[in-house]
């Protein structure tokens, strides 16, 4: 059996728990990535019951944004079922702009409640595919930086967003009663890439444009590549200093009670620390914004 028909039988299985555990059809989580592509051309190749879903993050770039519009309304005109799921947080409507200013803090690496909110809340008591795979977490080691060496010692917490090589084929997140099933799990890039250009997929324009991956602008996980991201995107720089500066308003604030001074002096400051670009030596230091994210999550 050839890794396609792997992954199709593995979402046969994964339609099959979703019918009788919950009575619904699979969720194909859709990002507008090259895996979930893939992902949800099998699934439909498979010929079973589906809803395609995508988390709005609010900081996709625009071309991830149409080309996601763009293939929903495809599939909806062949009669699959597809979903946009809007970010809300403590019940009300949210972005990654508003959320900085409530968390007190960037993302980062360690404190990633931007996926918390923006993506890992969609399929709660549902069964789920994702297009997460082991080889992504190769990838993602050549980008560690310093900044996360501190965080990889402290815990071993696994996202549904994460792309891990100790993710199982099948997991359970008994909290949010989430049964997760990654059907190409064990596809290498070269695996992707060729399922791609042999089913003449329509992929995100962004790959045409030299990027490697297209997810959130800015996003903490993809350190060295963000600089181009926001070359290419300026708006979205300005987004988040913009929000580091109401969100330096909140603090200044709590520490101006508290009779302390802020670690920040400018919005800029926040976007060159966060940048990790070394422009502000010793302004503040990974163990002050750990005891600080865990007051914040």
């Amino acid at each position: 059996m050839d890794e396609v028909d792997k992954a199709i039988e593995r979402l046969k299985l994964g339609s099959d728990m979703s019918l009788r555990y919950y009575g619904k059809p699979l969720m194909i989580t859709y990002s507008g990535g090259k895996d979930s592509e893939v992902l949800a051309d099998l699934a439909i190749k498979a010929k079973i019951p589906i809803e395609i879903v995508n988390s709005h993050t609010t900081a996709d770039a625009p071309p991830t944004v149409y080309h996601i519009r763009n293939q929903f309304k495809k599939w909806e005109n062949d009669g699959i079922d597809c979903k946009i799921v809007y970010p809300k947080y403590k019940g009300h409507s949210t972005s990654m702009w508003a959320l900085i200013p409530i968390k007190k803090m960037p993302p980062t690496r360690l404190t990633r409640y931007c996926c918390a909110v923006l993506k890992e809340t969609t399929g709660n008591g549902r069964m789920i595919a994702t297009g997460v795979r082991w080889a992504e977490s190769v990838a993602r080691a050549k980008n560690r930086s310093q900044f996360e060496v501190f965080t990889a010692k402290r815990q071993n917490k696994i996202l549904l967003s994460d792309n891990d090589d100790k993710r199982q084929l099948f997991e359970t997140c008994t909290l949010k009663a989430k049964r997760v099933v990654n059907p190409i799990i064990d596809w290498t890039d070269n695996d992707i890439w060729e399922y791609a250009k042999s089913e003449k997929l329509c992929l995100n324009p962004l790959y045409d444009c030299g990027f490697e991956r297209v997810g959130c602008i800015g996003c903490p996980l993809a350190s060295k590549s963000r600089a181009k991201e926001f070359a290419a995107f300026p708006k979205y720089r300005d987004m988040y200093i913009s929000a580091f500066a109401r969100m330096l308003e909140v603090r200044k604030a709590e520490s101006k009670k508290a009779g302390r001074p802020d670690a920040w002096e400018s919005p800029i400051d926040v976007y060159h620390w966060w940048m990790e670009d070394g422009v502000l030596p010793g302004q503040i230091e990974m163990e002050d914004i750990l005891n600080e994210s865990l007051d914040s999550l």
